[in-house]
C-alpha cells in the first residue's frame, strides 16, 4: 500500500502531508471541516496495524492568527490528556506494582478521610469515586501544585456514595491520578509519562510542556458553531436539563467544570507547563495516533505497551448509564472512554479520550486503528465534536472499504 504526498486546496486552505493509498476520504473530510465547519488549523494522523496511513495539516497555528501551521506544530489537548494518562495505571498493574481492587488508602493514606476509606483504584479510574468537585475551588497556583492540589482532593467528602454510581471528574481527575502515581512511583506523572512511554517511543506529547518546546504550540482560540444540513453529522442537541445545569452555580456540572478559579487561560505558559494529567495535555495528531498504536501492537520497532490481557482490560467496561455530572449516558473503563453515544468512537472495542472542544484519540483493536486529531479551534461540544465525527466516519468507510 503506498503513500503519497497529497496538497489540496478548498476555501484556500492547503492541506500537507500524506495520505496511503485507499484513505483519501479522510483527506476529503479532513478539508471538507475547513471549507463548512469552521476549521482554523488542525491535524489528524491513524495508522492501522502499526503502520502509519494518514499524516495530514492544515491551516493556522494559532486559532486567531495568520502563521501557518507546520508539521511538528503541537496544541493543548484538553482532556484527550486523560486517554493518555490512563496508560499509566494499565502499565503500572502490567508491571505488579498497582492493584486495581485495592484501596486507594492503601497507596495513599490520606485519600481515605471524609468517608474514602474503601474507595478503590478501580473505582477511582472509572469516575466512581464521587469527587469530581471541590467544595472550595482552587487558583491557578494551587491547582498546579502538585502537594496542594492533592492535598485538597484528599479532604474532599464524596458527593455521592463511591462506587454506587458513576459521574465525569472533569479536573479533579488530573488530582486524583497524580496521587496515586506519585505514591506508588516517587515519580510526577509527567515525568512518568516521558520516562517510560514518550520517550521511549519518540513522541511529541508532553504532560508538563517544557519550556524548549513551546514555540511549537499554537493558540486556543474559540471558532464559530457551523454544520452544513446535510452533513449526515451526529447531532445531540443538549437537552434543557443539560443546559440548564451548565448555568446553575450549584450544579454538579458547573462545580465540576469550575474547580479552578478563575478559569485558567489555556494559552498561558505555565498552565501547558503545569502536569495536570486530565486536562493539559499538549501533543501532536501523529503522537496520539503513535502512542494509540502502540497499545495495539509494535510500531516502527518500538515493543507494545499494553500486553493483550492488559489491552482487553483498557476496554472493558467499568462505568455505563446516567453520568451524574454530564447528565448524559456515557461509558468508561479504567480511566479511557469507551465507544457509546454520547462519545463515538470507532466501534465496540475502541477506547480512548475526546478532549472538550474538539480534540480525539483513540484505538480500536477490532480494526487495529488508532486515530489522533488535534485542533486550536474550540467549539461548545465535550464528548461528540463534528469536526471530529466526521473524520472518523471517514476513517470507518476507509477500514470497511479495505477489508
Amino acid at each position: 500500500m503506498g503513500a503519497g504526498r497529497t496538497k489540496g486546496s478548498v476555501s484556500r486552505v492547503d492541506v500537507q502531508g500524506t495520505v496511503a493509498a485507499g484513505w483519501e476520504p479522510v483527506r476529503d473530510a479532513f478539508l471538507r471541516n475547513f471549507a463548512q465547519r469552521g476549521e482554523r488549523g488542525a491535524a489528524v494522523a491513524v495508522h492501522r496495524d502499526g503502520v502509519k496511513v494518514v499524516d495530514l495539516w492544515a491551516g493556522t497555528k494559532d486559532a486567531d492568527g495568520r502563521e501557518m501551521w507546520s508539521e511538528d506544530t503541537a496544541q493543548v489537548v484538553r482532556s484527550a490528556t486523560k486517554g493518555v494518562s490512563a496508560a499509566v495505571p494499565l502499565l503500572l498493574h502490567q508491571r505488579g506494582l498497582l492493584d486495581l481492587d485495592a484501596p486507594v488508602a492503601a497507596y495513599w493514606p490520606e485519600f481515605k478521610a471524609a468517608g474514602k476509606d474503601r474507595v478503590t483504584v478501580r473505582q477511582l479510574l472509572a469516575h466512581r469515586a464521587g469527587v469530581p468537585v471541590l467544595d472550595q475551588p482552587l487558583t491557578l497556583a494551587e491547582a498546579i501544585d502538585l502537594p496542594t492540589a492533592t492535598a485538597a482532593i484528599a479532604a474532599q467528602a464524596p458527593v455521592w456514595e463511591p462506587g454506587t454510581a458513576h459521574g465525569y471528574h472533569a479536573h479533579t481527575f488530573s488530582w486524583l491520578l497524580s496521587g496515586l502515581v506519585h505514591r506508588v512511583t516517587g515519580r510526577t506523572i509527567g515525568r512518568w509519562v516521558a520516562e517510560e512511554i514518550t520517550g521511549p517511543l519518540g513522541l511529541d506529547l508532553w504532560i508538563g510542556l517544557p519550556e524548549a518546546e513551546t514555540h511549537r504550540v499554537g493558540r486556543l482560540g474559540p471558532v464559530e458553531e457551523i454544520e452544513p444540513p446535510d452533513s449526515g453529522a451526529l447531532r445531540l442537541r443538549p437537552k434543557r436539563s443539560v443546559t440548564e445545569a451548565y448555568k446553575d452555580p450549584s450544579s454538579l456540572t458547573r462545580r465540576a467544570f469550575g474547580v479552578i478559579e478563575p478559569a485558567p487561560d489555556e494559552n498561558d505558559p505555565h498552565y501547558r507547563a503545569a502536569e495536570l494529567p486530565g486536562s493539559a495535555g499538549v501533543a501532536t495528531a501523529r503522537a496520539l495516533s503513535r502512542l494509540y498504536a502502540a497499545t495495539l501492537g509494535p510500531v516502527d520497532g518500538a515493543d507494545r505497551l499494553f500486553a493483550p490481557a492488559t489491552l482487553a482490560l483498557a476496554h472493558t467496561e467499568q462505568s455505563a448509564g446516567p453520568d451524574q455530572v454530564l447528565l448524559v449516558s456515557t461509558r468508561f473503563g479504567l480511566g479511557h472512554m469507551l465507544h457509546g453515544p454520547a462519545s463515538p468512537l470507532l466501534g465496540p472495542s475502541s477506547f480512548g479520550h475526546p478532549g472538550r472542544g474538539g480534540s480525539l484519540a483513540f484505538a480500536d483493536p477490532d480494526s487495529g486503528i488508532a486515530f489522533g486529531y488535534v485542533t486550536n479551534g474550540m467549539r461548545k461540544t465535550v464528548t461528540a465534536d463534528p469536526r471530529a465525527q466526521a473524520l472518523v466516519r471517514a476513517v470507518a468507510a476507509a477500514t470497511r472499504a479495505g477489508e
